[in-house]
């Protein structure tokens, strides 16, 4: 098993080494792109109070857009990872359940 450290270094070089020279004049700002691209601003000013798509989707790791089947499979995967009864936390599996009633309900068709 890789540890999450030594995959973001192993992204890392991989990434310097096929931008090569280019990459090397600018290497803080790329850094900041590769730090995006894995996910380490994800929900850094917590959850809105108010449900909206964009939310939804972020909460369910999803496009808004996504089809229903792709939600419902979304949502059952996490509220088994989740859920209160398996040691998750009640509020987290609430806004689980929130997101996909909330996306659900808007869903284009």
């Amino acid at each position: 098993v890789v540890s999450t450290q030594s995959t973001k270094q192993w992204y890392q070089r991989r990434v310097r080494g096929r931008l090569g020279p280019a990459l090397q004049k600018n290497w803080p700002a790329a850094q900041q792109t590769i730090k995006g691209m894995l996910g380490e601003h994800r929900y850094k000013d917590g959850f809105q109070t108010e449900m909206n798509r964009y939310e939804a989707g972020r909460i369910l790791g999803i496009s808004p857009n996504s089809n229903p089947k792709r939600i419902k499979d979304v949502h059952k995967k996490l509220m088994f990872q989740n859920h209160p009864d398996r040691g998750g936390s009640p509020y987290i599996a609430a806004k689980i359940n929130e997101a996909k009633d909330y996306l659900e309900k808007n869903v284009d068709k």
